[in-house]
């Protein structure tokens, strides 16, 4: 899909260079849950810990009212401090323990002071591994768990549960890493068309389209921490990204669920918080545009600005087509490669890079700035590298025509298949840079939960 812009006439191409990386964020890099069963089947202490029984949020809420409002004050107070570009929350959104109020309050009052999507799911439920038999099992519609509509290239078999039921903290972990994309950081802004979006004090949309819903979630899967300085002066609204914000709202009740005996929740606010880690693992996030230099992003928004728009609307493409492409084999990829029966020549590789413990020690230990200082920096600079491989290993009429609009094509290519024809040696040389970026997928969601499970105590 091509995205419609709003346009600030001064600052026209790095606004539509943003809303395409928007268009990427659609596609959730490539399936967080087939990846992270991947990653952490390996990690004793998420496949080894014992079953937890399900309990629904509200009865977390109820039991936890106070420790929860104590620590999203503390957690407003830190991101005021240390994330750059933060519209401080509303004081009418604070979550205040309330008792006497009714379960769907107290609920809602948490979606505002978190200041996510109001009509946000929440569902009991876990998605199947695609590594796992599906007999007998009864399938909820994806509307049960998500605002938003499926994609085709991501299919999703989501399994109800109901509050006691066991549950093992794999299932649990894995399908909540996928969970954000469900809707939950749609439509919060004040040009939203929601009446939540015109409460919640984050500003305009930063970049993309605030009319198209994926658009609008974009500013909190990515983050453009790394980029030139005069791309800043020219278009200070790249710095609105959110995503540690996110990453560390749900840590945090993720480590109090955890030490409050509710570790059901535990297990699922930590998946929820290793979707933004995940999501920025991928290079299209964390880098305005791979492989483009500062000059001539600021030539082309110079000749677009003297009525000469054809490159600036090339770049666009381009730099779209080559994200989206990414994630499609990504996603299939890894599909492919946890079903039984797998034939793909690589999958072992990928899943083996994905489940790689070997490569945690690399990193430093999990903190309140992982996210920016270690996740964003490796794939900020590892994106003109991936862009380079791209275009030398795709087919050039998806990476390198301008007049091929990917988006609109998505879900009928299957860039395994294609590659599956071509000559072993690209290949090869695409699944490499693959396992590099899987490699630290699994490194960095390991190391999150490691940090979490230690500042829960555990």
């Amino acid at each position: 899909m091509k995205i419609r812009l709003f346009e600030s006439p001064s600052l026209r191409l790095a606004l539509v260079l943003s809303s395409a990386l928007a268009t990427g964020a659609a596609t959730a890099w490539g399936n967080h849950t087939v990846a992270s069963y991947r990653a952490f089947e390996t990690m004793p202490e998420v496949a080894s810990a014992p079953a937890v029984q399900v309990e629904t949020l509200e009865a977390f809420l109820k039991a936890q009212e106070k420790p929860v409002e104590d620590l999203l004050k503390a957690q407003e107070t830190w991101a005021v401090a240390n994330i750059t570009a933060y519209p401080p929350r509303p004081a009418a959104l604070a979550f205040k323990a309330d008792a006497g109020r009714s379960d769907e309050a107290r609920r809602l009052a948490f979606f505002n002071a978190l200041r996510i999507a109001a009509d946000s799911r929440f569902a009991l439920f876990y998605e199947v591994d695609a590594a796992a038999p599906t007999d007998g099992l009864v399938f909820l519609r994806h509307v049960d768990v998500s605002t938003l509509p499926g994609l085709p290239n991501a299919p999703k078999r989501f399994v109800a549960v109901k509050a006691g039921d066991p549950i093992s903290p794999l299932k649990v972990l894995a399908s909540a890493a996928y969970e954000p994309d469900y809707g939950l950081d749609i439509n919060v802004w004040d040009d939203s068309p929601t009446d939540w979006g015109k409460t919640y004090g984050f500003g305009k949309l930063p970049f993309g389209n605030p009319k198209l819903n994926f658009s609008t979630q974009a500013p909190f899967h990515m983050g453009f921490y790394y980029e030139d300085k005069i791309l800043y002066l020219a278009a200070p609204f790249l710095k609105r990204t959110f995503p540690m914000l996110r990453a560390n709202q749900y840590a945090g009740l993720a480590a109090l669920a955890f030490r409050t005996g509710h570790t059901y929740w535990g297990w699922r606010f930590t998946g929820l918080a290793l979707h933004y880690v995940q999501d920025l693992t991928q290079p299209y996030h964390a880098n305005l545009s791979p492989g483009t230099s500062t000059l001539a992003l600021l030539w082309t928004n110079a000749l677009s600005m003297a009525g000469f728009p054809k490159m600036r609307e090339e770049t666009v493409t381009l730099l779209s087509n080559r994200h989206l492409a990414l994630e499609n084999y990504q996603g299939r990829a890894l599909q492919q490669a946890s079903t039984p029966g797998n034939t793909m020549a690589s999958g072992e590789r990928l899943l083996k890079a994905l489940g790689n413990l070997a490569a945690d020690a690399q990193y430093p230990a999990w903190s309140e700035t992982y996210l920016k200082d270690v996740v964003a920096k490796e794939s900020y600079d590892s994106g003109p590298r991936l862009a380079k491989t791209l275009v030398e290993t795709l087919p050039a009429g998806y990476v390198s025509d301008p007049t091929f609009d990917f988006g609109s094509q998505d879900g009928g290519i299957d860039l395994v298949t294609v590659l599956a024809k071509q000559e072993s040696v690209k290949r090869d040389q695409l699944d490499a840079s693959l396992v590099e970026l899987l490699t630290r997928f699994g490194a960095h969601s390991r190391n999150a939960v490691r940090g979490i499970l230690k500042a829960a105590g555990k």
